[in-house]
């Protein structure tokens, strides 16, 4: 099979939101170039004493996808287009042009597999199936996740973020909305750590296999989260099917711009006293989600931040 390219050009500041766009369009795995130099934990990862002299960053990223030749590849790049106005409209993503070229036939499916491996955060190992728990790892908590091609793997760092939160307020028996769940890493994590069951939300169909899967590989009953696709924001029956004021913990990793909308539905979900973790916030979108909070009835209690990422939680009262 022949595959068609589409190399778009953005700025290597913004790329892991365009990335994120690029998935709300409907694309599935996305290629990165950029000069950003490695973080340590990526180095350490890699096994290396010395990494070879790169370009230095001139601030370009170059991010590409690939859509096979029965597609209707118009029509996604009909959507990437219209998303990616949205997202100009409120931040420089630089000039997006795309270049189109033709590929041949490329196992992509697994060739992502080598740039994933185990890592830490903090003291919870997560690693994928084709990697072994090392014995010196035997006694932490082990995360068992296979992203697939449609979802991050948690080395991200608003993920990481919403982990460590999750650590801090988390208390055995509570019932978590995971908002976004993709993956479903944020709710294996809580509960592994003591939630007595996770409901989760996307809007990508994908969910449904890669989910099951990871709480399979867990050995986290099915039964223990419970799945719904669909847009929490805007769709009655979403709302309805999460339920109201039942929610110890929510969970949302999503972009700012998307829980400023989501935030009230999200307070409608959850108990009194229940907290929700947000991440996915760049710097300077601090502001927007915290009064998005304030306006839903909910109180900031905490602001942390990875790298350029800011993760917000609040208490409803």
């Amino acid at each position: 099979m022949r595959w068609n390219k589409y190399r778009l050009k953005t700025r290597s500041e913004v790329e892991d939101i365009v990335v994120a766009t690029l998935a709300e369009a409907g694309v599935e795995g996305v290629e990165i170039e950029d000069h950003i130099p490695l973080s340590k934990q990526e180095l350490d990862q890699m096994f290396v004493d010395i990494m070879p002299e790169g370009p230095a960053d001139d601030g370009t990223a170059y991010l590409s996808f690939y859509l096979d030749e029965d597609a209707d590849c118009e029509a996604v790049l009909k959507r990437v287009e219209e998303e990616l106005d949205s997202l100009r409209a409120f931040l420089d993503i630089g000039p997006c042009t795309i270049e189109r070229s033709v590929t041949e036939d490329v196992d992509w499916i697994n060739n992502w597999k080598k740039y994933f491996h185990q890592f830490y955060v903090d003291d919870i190992l997560i690693t994928p199936s084709w990697e072994e728990v090392r014995p010196e790892d035997a006694s932490r908590m082990v995360i068992h996740i296979d992203p697939g091609t449609a979802f991050g793997t948690g080395m991200h760092e608003t993920t990481q973020l919403c982990i460590r939160a999750l650590k801090r307020y988390l208390k055995s028996g509570m019932e978590l909305l995971d908002i976004g769940t993709g993956s479903g890493i944020l709710s294996i994590a809580a509960l592994m750590l003591g939630a007595s069951h996770a409901v989760g939300t996307d809007l990508d169909p994908s969910t449904q296999v890669a989910v099951p899967d990871n709480l399979a590989a867990n050995g986290i009953p099915e039964d223990s989260m419970e799945l719904l696709i669909g847009n929490l924001i805007n769709e009655a029956a979403v709302q309805e099917a999460v339920g109201y004021g039942r929610y110890d913990l929510v969970t949302a990793n999503i972009l700012a711009d998307v829980l400023v909308m989501l935030m009230g539905a999200a307070s409608r979900a959850m108990k009194h006293g229940g907290v929700i973790i947000t991440s996915g916030i760049l710097e300077g979108k601090e502001g927007i989600v915290a009064q998005a909070m304030k306006e839903a009835g909910l109180e900031l209690i905490e602001e942390t931040h990875q790298g350029e990422w800011a993760c917000l939680c609040a208490r409803k009262p």
